[in-house]
Parts: C-alpha cells; structure tokens; sequence
C-alpha cells in the first residue's frame, strides 16, 4: 500500500458527508472529510425556523438516535443532533477547508487540492449536496444589494414592501414569515397556484392568505427588471410596476457539478443533467469516484434528501471495503 494516501476522502460534510465518514471509520478505513463551512453547513443557512418535512428517525444517521418534542425537528434541533454525533463519533473532519481542484492519476487515486495543502485518496465521495448554486433570475437589477437568494429569517423585512419570487416552500416559509413580520408581501409566480410539493400544514395558510388579499401575488407571471425602489412584472394583464425594497427570488438550487465535469464524469441527456452512477455501489462512470446525497439527483433535487440517501454510505463503503479486501487480503 502507498503511504500518506487516504482510503476514502469525503467532499462535503453534510448528514450524509457525515453518515460516509461513519461508515468508513466503523469499517476501519482511513477516512477524512473535507467540509467547505460549518458541520452541515446548508443546514445552518436554513431559514431560522425552518421544519423539516421528515421525522426526526428519518434524519438520523449512523444509528444514532434523534429525540425531539415535536414529530417533525425544525433547524435548531437538527442542528443540535448533528453536532452531538460529531461529538460521539469523532469524525476525522476538517472545517472551513474548501477543496479547490481534484484530479485523478495515472494509478486511478486522486489528488485534492484545498485551501490548506493537497491530500491524496485512492477514493473520493462527493456529498456536496444542492444548495451552493442559486437558479439565477438573469434578469436586469438581480445584482443589487436588495436582491437575496437565501433567505434566514424576517426581521430585517418587517415593514417593507418586499417581492417574493416563486412558489415552493422555500418561498411560501418567506412569504408567510415576513408577512406576520408586517412586511408587504408580494409573490411572483410562473405558474397557476402553490406549489404541490409545499408542506401540507403551511400549504393551506398561504392560499388563504393570498385568498383574502393579506398576500398579493401574481400568477403565470415573472420578474422583467429589479429597480433601486420598483420592480417591473410581468402579468398576464400586462406589465405593472410596483415599489419595493426587496426582493428574495426563492427560484431553487441546483448542485454544483464542476469536480465531476472535470473529472469526466458523464450526465444524462434528458435535460435533468444527473450524473452517471451505479446503483449499488454509488460509484460513477470515473473508478474510484462515488457521488452520496442529493447530488446524484440532478436538477430533481426533491427526489433525493437525507431519508433515502443515508443508504448511500453503506453502499459506498461496502463496495470499497470489499475491494481492498480483494486486493490486499482479509484484515
């Protein structure tokens, strides 16, 4: 075996970063996770009093039990049970080391270049999740300092007339919190209602919002230019323009693919753009360079959350365990 080299380096240090680093380290690998921010660090940048759709059983990982009042956790208590299996666990994890470049070698390792130094690994995971790269409106004005792409909590809107741009949770949560924050809410939307895939308890809440004019929105219409104290809008009545102090264009996230790319990591052509990877193992059409997490979805990023993709460590680790096995003999 070559020395300094890792068996497995995890890229992303997520739920199901984290549930591959415990998998390898109970099968005795030499692991290191590689996290860009903060342990689950799109958690953190959830909007404050986020819920999850999930119970918490199906959050946990590693068999680590999550305990909550309610059914369903909101962001704090994830928060607070993802960093108590760090403290169980003891990952191998460094954080606020962003990786910078990966390139394979002649003998099918990788080299990974970070903010710190390089790392070698015979295997890489990327678990790097969907939420570092905005679907952007391109449109006039969507770089003004008033335009946000993530959204945390209402206070900084309360009483100002703020536009609201989509129609799925992530915008209706806004909506809804902003409003009861006394902001002015306006939603812009492509299609005819509410998204069907809002949470069923807050789904209810904004139509009736919207129903009794509480919430003004817009339907089949879209954003034509952000102003410094107006947006235009285009509306199947025609172009109207409204004054606005800010807009949170709510439009979705897509993965960021540039490791896989570069390593020549092949995608589907139906549009969906999902990474080429076998089912069993994880492992892409790239040897020894496996995808865990909602980045094996592609654009359908809905398909994929931490629930079933937790199965992914298992896999993954399985696959490599019994590689090394084959090459190197039993432990």
């Amino acid at each position: 075996m070559k020395k300094n080299i890792q068996d497995i380096i995890i890229v992303g240090g997520g739920p199901i970063g984290m549930a591959c680093g415990i998998a390898a380290k109970r099968a005795g690998l030499d692991y290191l996770i590689l996290e860009k921010g903060a342990l689950v660090n799109s958690l953190f940048h959830y909007p404050l009093y986020m819920t999850f759709f999930s119970t918490a059983e199906r959050l946990e990982i590693g068999g680590i039990p999550f305990t909550c009042i309610q059914p369903k956790p909101g962001r704090q208590e994830a928060l607070e049970y993802y960093r108590k299996v760090q403290e169980k666990e003891q990952l191998r994890i460094r954080l606020f080391c962003a990786v910078t470049d990966i390139k394979q070698q002649p003998d099918g390792s990788f080299a990974l270049t970070t903010v710190e130094d390089t790392l070698c690994a015979r295997h890489v995971v990327i678990a790097t999740g969907f939420y570092g790269r905005p679907y952007l409106l391109n449109i006039p004005g969507e770089t003004l300092p008033k335009v946000r792409h993530y959204y945390q909590e209402p206070h900084e809107y309360a009483f100002r007339k703020v536009v609201v741009v989509g129609a799925q949770n992530s915008a209706v949560d806004a909506a809804l919190q902003t409003f009861r924050k006394g902001a002015e809410v306006t939603m812009v939307i492509r299609g005819g209602g509410i998204g069907e895939r809002v949470k069923y308890w807050i789904r209810p809440d904004i139509i009736n919002r919207i129903a009794e004019g509480s919430v003004q929105a817009y339907f089949h219409a879209r954003l034509l230019e952000i102003k410094d104290k107006s947006v235009m809008i285009a509306t199947p009545d025609g172009v109207r323009e409204i004054a606005n102090d800010f807009v949170l264009a709510m439009t979705g996230y897509r993965p960021d693919n540039t490791f896989l790319e570069k390593l020549g990591v092949t995608f589907s052509a139906d549009g969906k753009r999902q990474p080429t990877f076998h089912p069993e193992t994880m492992e892409t059409n790239v040897p020894n360079l496996f995808l865990a997490g909602v980045i094996c979805g592609g654009t359908e990023t809905h398909r994929l959350i931490i629930e079933n993709s937790r199965v992914h460590a298992d896999l993954i680790v399985k696959c490599i365990t019994e590689r090394r096995q084959a090459r190197y003999g039993a432990k």
